[in-house]
């Protein structure tokens, strides 16, 4: 892992770090609601790095060590981001994969800075608006469920100390929720879609049900839809492997289809 200085992008300093060669076919992961870019597992990087990527994480705005605006922002201010990040990288244009409210600012790159997207990998992720299906009463009450009051306490909530320490931010959480409540749906704006473009979706997801992924898949012309049995919101380890397969075959296909 190399790790690089912050970079300056649509007003925001974003924290960032790669992976794999500098000539490797750049992939932007972007991050979901709260998580910092080392939720992006350093092992899950590498297997992408194996299949010829250069990987690229990054703390959105309001997490980790980028920019903590205190006003409130939009998705497409956070897909503004990710577009500025790539010209601060001097990279034209990326595979683009986002996870959760990733997979919403990635829709979003996509649909306003198309040029920048070789392919787009839409994680446990939906549309938005009206035609998203909402969380189960299970899943928005841990949305809600209030932060614990220690260090210990908050550790054993999210089960990773690192990120407590690297930099935990409460308040950029709720301004990402709020981004997320006040977006407005997607669906039919992205049947103008024309990047290649992967949905995968868990079964047993109940932040972002199943449903959600199927309806993004029908709307983008083309997109294949893989549907992981028994995974719930999360890429647990044992699908790595497979998640990064089926990136890695887009990719193929975005390249022999220019």
């Amino acid at each position: 892992m190399v790790t690089m200085p912050r970079a300056r992008a649509n007003g925001m300093e974003l924290e960032y770090d790669s992976f794999g060669a500098p000539t490797g076919a750049p992939l932007l992961l972007i991050n979901g609601l709260g998580p910092q870019m080392i939720g992006w597992d350093d092992d899950f990087c590498r297997l992408l790095v194996d299949r010829g990527f250069r990987v690229i994480r990054f703390d959105n705005r309001d997490v980790g060590l980028s920019t903590r605006p205190e006003e409130p922002h939009t998705l497409d201010d956070m897909a503004g981001d990710t577009a500025g990040l790539l010209d601060a990288l001097g990279i034209r244009a990326a595979h683009v994969v986002g996870a959760s409210m990733g997979g919403f600012i990635a829709q979003l790159v996509a649909l306003n800075h198309p040029e920048r997207v070789l392919s787009l990998t839409s994680i446990m992720s939906g549309s938005n608006g009206p035609d998203q299906v909402a969380p189960t009463d299970e899943a928005r009450a841990l949305l809600v469920e209030p932060a614990a009051e220690t260090r210990e306490g908050r550790i054993e909530r999210a089960r990773i100390a690192a990120a407590i320490d690297r930099g935990y931010n409460p308040a950029g959480f709720i301004r990402q929720l709020q981004a997320i409540t006040a977006a407005t749906g997607r669906l039919e704006r992205l049947r103008s879609l024309r990047v290649p473009t992967l949905v995968i979706h868990g079964d047993a997801d109940i932040l972002v049900p199943v449903e959600n992924g199927r309806r993004v898949a029908a709307a983008i012309p083309g997109a294949r839809l893989v549907e992981i049995q028994g995974m719930g919101h999360d890429v647990p380890p044992r699908v790595w492997t497979q998640v990064a397969d089926e990136i890695a075959t887009l990719a193929r296909q975005a390249a022999s289809a220019c």
